[in-house]
């Protein structure tokens, strides 16, 4: 069964119609659902997934409680070691959201450095996303890195040095360029070589439109 990390900027208090029509789609084919519990997008996600009387929804939290749960969906906590409430201690839920999810769906506001850090996971993970930002009210779709530095190229000097600072942004991608350069180099000694590829299969490109 495929799940869908749907997520976005704390700021963002309203689904774009664009991301509203994207997720009714999602739900009709019968998609598990993934949520984070924080305000902002999280909660609007969750008020839009229960007006529509959506079951197929697990709400992701760090700590023993989610700070909201409007549907009174199933619960998965995360235990983190790191100090309570902190950057690190509420990461560690929006990393488990990444490795269940097999696709993305992000609302991104153009700053939001938890947004960017939860398309990074999903593509280390050679998951995609499809990312609506505000700024240009398009969608993007995030396949490989270059298509993250491509979403990223747009952002302010201010919005992409906090990037760097809080998440390590930089060295992420540059991580992500490593390997995907290492994967196309053992494809073609493969290639040259006659032999099976042992590259994984990408999965499917298209998250339900």
């Amino acid at each position: 069964m495929t799940t869908v990390l749907i997520a976005g900027s704390i700021k963002i208090k309203h689904l774009p119609d664009e991301v509203q029509a994207r997720i009714v789609n999602i739900l009709s084919l019968h998609y598990d659902v993934v949520v984070g519990d924080a305000g902002g997008a999280d909660s609007a996600v969750q008020q839009f997934l229960a007006d529509q009387g959506a079951a197929r929804v697990t709400v992701y939290c760090s700590g023993e409680r989610p700070r909201n749960n409007i549907g009174g969906w199933p619960v998965h906590q995360v235990t983190s070691y790191h100090a309570k409430r902190s950057r690190a201690w509420f990461t560690a839920k929006d990393v488990a959201m990444a490795q269940a999810a097999d696709l993305g769906l992000m609302v991104w506001d153009g700053v939001s450095t938890g947004t960017l850090s939860n398309v990074v996971e999903l593509l280390a993970r050679k998951r995609n996303s499809l990312v609506f930002t505000n700024t240009d009210r398009q969608f993007h779709r995030i396949l490989s890195v270059e298509h993250l530095q491509a979403l990223v190229a747009s952002m302010a000097v201010a919005a992409r040095a906090k990037a760097d600072t809080r998440i390590d942004l930089s060295a992420r991608i540059e991580g992500l360029q490593s390997r995907a350069m290492q994967d196309r180099i053992l494809a073609q000694r493969a290639a040259q070589a006659d032999l099976p590829t042992l590259m994984p299969a990408a999965f499917d490109s298209a998250v339900p439109s």
